[in-house]
């Protein structure tokens, strides 16, 4: 898990699980720094930072789809 991270590029697209104490989340975004403890994602919200010793799974993932046209009514 952190082996993915700590050699994936940073700007690569990641989901990154974490344990939390009621559960596990999923950040979606953009990995922007990766060190020894802990990783940063950006994601819709802002600049996550996550602990490595939280982490339970980590991958790359495509590209987010295009936005939808809206349709004028």
């Amino acid at each position: 898990m952190t082996d993915f991270l700590a050699g994936a590029a940073l700007g690569t697209r990641v989901v990154v699980r974490t344990r939390l104490a009621e559960g596990y989340t999923d950040a979606v975004g953009y990995l922007r720094f990766v060190d020894a403890a802990s990783c940063q994602v950006e994601t819709k919200r802002g600049l996550v930072t996550l602990a490595l010793a939280d982490v339970v799974a980590a991958k790359e993932v495509p590209p987010p789809p295009a936005p939808r046209p809206r349709r004028e009514p």
